[in-house]
Formats: structure tokens, sequence, C-alpha cells
């Protein structure tokens, strides 16, 4: 049996078991990481000194749809504590229900969209059944897990940053008092910026508060003092470095200020959670997305990539960096540190994947799934979809004079076809409308084809169902009568594939196969000379790519491929100007390698 071990909360600080004890815990998240990779990663975060990992529970993952609870593979958060346990690590975990980390809806599941007056993170009797059901299974499973019964968690947290959300205390009250009641003994806590108004909103009796931060570390502990006079202080997220959106520039933070302000923080005597120890990866559609409103106005789409490097002290594909190092030798003043293994990087370029097979998106759409017959248009929740594309179809009589065509509640970015043929693609950032359509006598078909780049995962637009939302219109004239066909393109195997043909401006599946000799190794996928598109390998949907950057390789972990021949597809949006991809050991997540 193990042994129990109880954390508590002291005027002075923390005490483990009677002793006292502070927390070096780095963030590593389960979901987004091969579950053969755990153990390498967990040992590296031992070998940096650190004594706890700490986790986020993603909740869409677990439950994607209302009536299913999946457990298995990256998805096994028992098996990821217990390896965690068996090297000597503590864990504190975070259940949310919400988790924001730049993750799909923050991890919030896109079937509560469906509810058109749903009402998040507050005392909404829709979303608390829903909270209620997952944390009827989830916790059950954590239960044992606990310190109190000889597993690593030593805290969890109560909901995540609330205080920059709303200030629903009777909601944190219900999380709190829900987790006690489902057996959770040991302490709870929550994160907030140390600022007044998050303090304010998000904080709660009972439960430790914490602050997240990445610099200013007296102001921002004398902050939090100001509100929590004795007991341990703790920097629940130390940003020591930060993600990436598509379209902008790449973020990184020097090492050697990152490590200064570690150091800053063990200084006082606080505990620290580095926020990302090893960042990972948000493989296929799990990527989430800001949408900040500048004066609380005009809100801006902005969608994460793929990569969640983080600018980590381990790198996506587990590789030790010089900010490894320059935090080892700071926790080493600190706290022991033990001796340091040898770790080798697997990396291998495989080469160029030629593509050898093509089939039209459009063609093949009918294969994929049935059409919905609709009067205006619906986003993707109200039609049981959560990821991926849905094409929208109509005929328009005519004639009408040349119209701007409006796509009203665009999420996130479309193309639209006339007579099959590209008209315009708009994103929903854009400004002006599409360009104009004539409608002869004869009238035209339209199509419009919506992806669906990632849903908010923080601020106060957390609502953002995707496809339309809204309307269709010429100039001002909305347009009636629809067929709709949800396209998560999850299996493609219906889809048939003939010879390679040259992009006309319609969507391209393409498929090419190589062959891997030996144990397979981590790789990275480049799609140059391609512009937009999904990425697909050995039916796994590993990444989305986009010309514009920053993120220019995929990371390919080994897990997903197989000795022998493997296959390689992907969906070509915008156009290209080549027909192979590159395997490539060099990850360039900047625009250049580096």
């Amino acid at each position: 049996m193990s042994q129990i071990h109880r954390l508590t909360i002291e005027p002075e600080g923390f005490r483990l078991d009677g002793a006292p004890f502070r927390f070096i815990a780095g963030a590593i998240h389960y979901f987004r990481v091969p579950r053969p990779y755990w153990r390498d990663r967990l040992e590296k975060l031992k070998a940096c000194g650190f004594n706890a990992v700490e986790t986020y529970v993603a909740w869409n993952a677990h439950q994607p749809t209302e009536d299913s609870f999946v457990y298995d593979d990256m998805l096994d958060i028992v098996e990821f504590l217990k390896i965690a346990q068996e090297l000597g690590l503590y864990a504190i975990v975070r259940p949310g229900p919400y988790i924001c980390s730049e993750w799909e809806f923050g991890g919030l599941p896109w079937w509560l969209l469906k509810d058109s007056d749903i009402q998040l993170r507050c005392m909404n009797d829709a979303y608390l059944a829903a909270v209620d059901r997952f944390y009827d299974d989830l916790i059950a499973r954590l239960v044992p897990m606990l310190s109190t019964n000889g597993g690593p968690i030593l805290m969890m947290q109560v909901e995540n940053e609330y205080g920059s959300y709303g200030d629903d205390t009777e909601y944190l009250r219900y999380l709190r008092d829900g987790l006690i009641r489902r057996g959770v003994d040991v302490p709870l806590f929550t994160s907030d910026g140390p600022t007044d108004w998050m303090l304010t909103g998000g904080t709660l009796e009972g439960c430790l508060k914490t602050g997240n931060f990445g610099s200013r570390v007296e102001q921002e502990f004398g902050k939090l003092r100001e509100r929590q006079p004795d007991g341990p202080l703790m920097c629940c997220e130390f940003w020591n470095g930060w993600f990436d959106h598509w379209t902008e520039e790449h973020h990184s933070r020097t090492p050697e200020e990152a490590a200064q302000i570690l150091d800053e923080i063990l200084a006082t005597g606080a505990s620290v959670n580095a926020y990302m120890f090893h960042g990972g990866t948000n493989f296929g559609y799990s990527n989430g997305a800001n949408c900040p409103d500048p004066e609380y106005l005009t809100p801006e789409y902005q969608p994460t990539v793929n990569s969640y490097d983080d600018d980590a002290p381990v790198n996506e594909y587990g590789g030790l960096t010089k900010k490894y190092f320059l935090f080892r030798d700071v926790v080493s003043k600190y706290a022991p540190v033990p001796e340091m293994p040898e770790f080798k990087d697997h990396l291998k370029a495989y080469g160029k994947v030629e593509f050898t097979e093509c089939a039209d998106l459009l063609d093949a759409a009918d294969t994929l799934t049935d059409p919905v017959r609709l009067t205006l248009p619906l986003p993707m929740e109200k039609l049981g979809q959560g990821y991926g594309f849905i094409l929208y179809r109509t005929h328009i009589r005519g004639p009408r004079e040349g119209l701007p065509l409006v796509l009203q509640g665009l999420h996130d970015r479309a193309h639209v076809f006339v007579n099959g043929k590209l008209h315009g693609i708009q994103y929903r950032n854009d400004k002006q409308p599409l360009p104009r359509i004539p409608v002869p006598a004869e009238g035209v078909d339209l199509m419009v084809l919506v992806e669906n780049m990632g849903r908010t995962n923080y601020g106060q637009n957390l609502i953002d169902r995707k496809g339309i939302d809204g309307a269709i219109r010429l100039g001002q004239s909305f347009v009636y009568h629809w067929e709709a066909l949800t396209l998560p393109l999850d299996n493609l195997e219906q889809v048939e594939f003939g010879p390679m043909k040259e992009f006309n401006g319609r969507p391209q599946l393409l498929k090419g196969k190589f062959t891997i000799e030996g144990t397979p190794e981590d790789t990275f996928v480049r799609m140059d000379g391609f512009k937009k598109g999904v990425i697909f390998v050995n039916g796994i949907n590993l990444s989305r790519y986009w010309e514009v950057g920053p993120q220019k390789t995929a990371y390919l972990p080994a897990p997903f491929l197989k000795e022998g021949e493997n296959e390689l597809m992907v969906l070509e949006l915008d156009g290209r100007t080549a027909s192979a991809a590159m395997l490539t050991d060099t990850p360039d997540l900047a625009g250049s390698a580096d």
C-alpha cells in the first residue's frame, strides 16, 4: 500500500506530514503528450530538481459527447499520476471545469453550445447539470489518487482564473462543495492574476489564494498578501514562456531572464509552478483561440497554433533547452537536485513524401455526410458537429444586380464558390464583404465552406459557435433555404481518390505513402509550397498548417508512426505550388530554423 501523506496550510506556510514543505512544481499536461512519452517527460521534471507535476484536466477531451466518457491512451490521467508517483513526484490537479490553457473552448465541451440559452461559468442550471455529470465520473477516478488515500495529489484547484471572467461567488462555492462532497479532502485553492478586480471576483473563503504572473515578483506577491495576510505564498503559474497565435511573430523569453525570475520567486520562500515546464502539442483541432475586446468594443479573433512548445524548459519534442539547465542551477540553490541522467533526443529526417493521389473535397462531401435542409444556415453545434468544416449550399434565383455577399456571424474562415468556382475567401476579422455576385436570369449555385479554426478559450467571448451563426445575405437581402453538410473529417476512408491534378481553387485532399525501416523516430512535417490546410498521418489528425506562420513545421511523434508503410494525407484549402511534403529533423516555430 502506498504511503498516506497530508498537506496542511498553516499561518507560516505549507506543511507535509507536519514538516515544512514548498512546491517546486512544473506543468505537464498529459493530454498534450503521447502516452509513451509520459515517463520521459516526468523523469526530466524530476532531474531538474522539481518535486511535483501540475496538470489540468480537459473536460472536452474526456467527454466528447454528452453520453460518452473517454480515459484511454493519452487521456488516462490515473496512469499519468501513477507514473509521477513511481518517480517520487507529488501532483497538483486542476480539474476545471474550465481550464483556459490555450485549449479548444478552454476545455469546455462543444456540445454545451447546442443550448441557445446556456450561460457558462455561473449558476446556470443547464451548465451545472453538465458539470455535475462530468465531476461524478472524473472525481471518482481521482479520489483514490489523493495523497490522503496513498496517491500523489496534494492539492486541487477550484475553477481557474475565475476573477478575470466573473464574480459569481455562489458558483465557486458550488464547485468547491461539489469536490468536497465527492470525497476530495486535500487542500483546495484558486489562482488568479494579482490585481484587485481579479482577486475580488475569483477567490473564495476556505481556499488558498495563489497568483499567476511572469515578473514583478515583489509587487505581485505584495498584492496577494493584501488579500491573504498569512499562509503560504504561491505563484501557481510562473509564465516562463508564452504561446503563439497564427499570423503573429513567435514568442520567446530569454533563458537568463526566466531563470532570474524563478530565482526571485524561490528566494522569497514561496512555492512555484512553472507554466509550462513541458508544453507538448495541440494535436488535431484541439487548439484554442483568443478573442479580446480592445476597449471592450470590437473583438479580434486570434487562433492559437498547434505547437504548444511555449518556449518551455523541455521543448515540444522533449529536448532539454538552455532554460532547463539554468532552471536546474537555480533550483539547486534551494532544494536537492538529483544526479543528471543521460537523455537523448530521437529525431529523424525521413525526407520527401510525394503525393500521388488526389480528391476534390466538394465532390466528396456527399459521400462523407448526408445534407440537412435548413431555412437559414445554422452553426455546427446546432447540427451535432463539434469540429472541422461545414458546407452550406443553395441555388440563388435571378436576375439580380451585382450585390456584395455578406456572411453574417462567420466563425471562422470561409471559401465561397459560385457555380463551382472559387469566388473569394473571407476571414472573420476581415472588415469588407466579399466581391459582388451578379446573378443572371438562370440563377447561380452558391457554396460556402466554413472552417472552425478553434473556439475561444479565454475572456468574455467564450460562446463561439462555429460555421455561420447568423445569416448569409446578398446585399441587404437574406438568402433562405440551404443544405448543410457537416464535415468533421474524422473518417476519410470513403473518399475515392484519383490521379494527381493541378489545384483549381477547390479544396484538395492529397495522399502519399512513405516507408520506415526499423523503429520509428520523431520527425516534423514541413509543408513548403502549400498555403493552408490540415495534416493527417495514418488516419490521425495531426495538425493545421498555414503559410502565414509563425509555426512552419508540425511535430510528428514516433508513436503515431509504424515500421513499414505509412500514409500522409493533407487537405489543402488555398492553393499550392508543390506536390510533396518534407519530413525533417529540424523544428521551425518562428519562420526560420533555429
